[in-house]
């Protein structure tokens, strides 16, 4: 890398939307994200906010959702969301074996299509502190995949956990 130069921060995240007004609602229902206003491109594009960073729907005809790629969006109470997408039927449990699971160092990811096939990864930085009855319908990654050496301390959250 160049001398003084560097990366500071992810500024958004750009998926593709096959219903421009179905996608935007899932996002400010589910994640309370909202609309910004958004400059004017040769396809339909929408802009949402996510704190101070966001996620840009675009919509084009030659485009489908890849499989495994995905964005990771943390919550801010993972219980009444896990019960909420659970509810919906909205949880994925093709893509990596399990719709939910949780690391031996504590965070857990959960995975959630959209309406437009969008894989969406659900993080939170500590299993203990969430409801038995939830716990219980996780998985463990390191019944999957045993987590030896370094994979044991592998974090999602460098530093900057809420």
């Amino acid at each position: 890398m160049p001398s003084g130069v560097g990366a500071l921060r992810l500024n958004h995240v750009s998926i593709h939307a096959e219903d421009m007004e179905e996608s935007a609602r899932f996002y400010e229902e589910l994640f309370g994200m909202r609309r910004l206003p958004t400059p004017k491109f040769r396809q339909p594009v929408l802009w949402l906010a996510l704190g101070d960073q966001q996620l840009h729907l675009f919509q084009r005809d030659d485009v489908e959702a890849p499989r495994a790629h995905h964005l990771a969006i943390d919550v801010d109470d993972f219980n009444a969301f896990y019960r909420q997408v659970k509810e919906r039927g909205l949880l994925d449990a093709d893509t990596w074996d399990r719709p939910a699971r949780y690391h031996p160092s504590g965070w857990v990811q959960m995975y959630i299509r959209d309406p437009s096939g969008n894989l969406v990864e659900i993080d939170w930085p500590d299993v203990s502190t969430l409801d038995p009855d939830v716990v219980a319908e996780l998985g463990r990654l390191d019944d999957d995949v045993p987590q030896e050496g370094d994979a044991r301390d592998a974090t999602l959250y460098t530093g900057t956990a809420r």
